[in-house]
């Protein structure tokens, strides 16, 4: 299934991370058929992504969060991306 480039690439992600090739793909699976425009499906994918990252996440940020995905404000790129979360 993997190519050994893709070791490597999963293997940088789990020291950097702390999080298991195997529950990066099942949240990219996950992700890939998520309906982005239902509210409780958004929700939960966000819980995923915490709970697999191991950081809290206020209920204000998920409400904002929430809110930017419905509305499709979500930033395509990283740097404004971070900027997004690091907004407090």
């Amino acid at each position: 299934m993997f190519q050994k480039n893709d070791h490597s690439f999963m293997d940088k992600v789990q020291k950097n991370t702390n999080v298991r090739p195997d529950q990066l793909l099942k949240l990219a699976n996950s992700v890939s058929s998520a309906n982005f425009q239902d509210e409780a499906t958004v929700r939960q994918l966000i819980n995923q992504v915490a709970k697999l990252a191991n950081k809290p996440v206020s209920k204000e940020k998920e409400d904002q969060l929430v809110q930017a995905i419905l509305q499709n404000k979500v930033p395509g790129d990283f740097s404004s991306l971070a900027k997004m979360f690091n907004k407090k």
